[in-house]
């Protein structure tokens, strides 16, 4: 059975940095779409970014999740995601764009297991780069956008702990187990 783990929530609250102590710890992780797409954008001078063009950098994170979840059938063992599908949905309601059919559809299609994780709102961590440009306001509001799409979906969801990565690594692999995926 395809495992699939997301690990969702608001710009900055240690979702990536838990991905990524997932992975050094030999798990299979697929990394966040949204700052790739950012990165590769802005290499070629991109309009397919979230202050240019917010419905192309929708499309564009779409395709990256739909071939994240191709590639995680071929993994063995758990595969945990830095976001997934419905946070694109989410992505769009938070700035006032349609959520095109497609798009819902797909988050229908491709289901990760549960429950999702939430990394939760955490302000004293909090901090704007050149990909993450969002204030504390719209960060904390992404992260309960995030919870109602996966609720209104009909994923269960934990919320991770504000601990230091390795009780977070600790803390996720102790509630992650295999379960049904609808």
């Amino acid at each position: 059975m395809l495992r699939c783990i997301v690990i969702t929530g608001g710009p900055g609250s240690g979702k990536t940095t838990l991905i990524d102590a997932l992975a050094a710890g030999g798990l299979s992780t697929m990394p966040e779409a949204g700052r790739a797409i950012i990165r590769q954008q802005q290499a070629i001078e991109g309009q397919a970014l979230p202050w240019v063009d917010p419905a192309a950098y929708a499309a564009q994170m779409l395709g990256w999740e739909l071939r994240s979840f191709q590639e995680a059938e071929l993994c063995s063992g758990p595969v945990f995601f830095d976001r997934g599908i419905p946070d694109i949905i989410g992505y769009l309601r938070l700035i006032g764009l349609p959520v095109p059919d497609h798009l819902m559809r797909a988050a229908r299609l491709h289901r990760y297991q549960e429950p999702v994780f939430l990394a939760p709102f955490w302000p004293e961590i909090y901090g704007k780069d050149l990909e993450r440009r969002q204030g504390l306001a719209e960060a904390e509001a992404t992260g309960l956008e995030m919870a109602r799409i996966y609720a209104e979906l009909g994923y269960a969801t934990v919320i991770l702990p504000r601990a230091p990565v390795e009780e977070r690594v600790a803390f996720l692999l102790q509630e992650e187990k295999p379960r049904r995926v609808k």
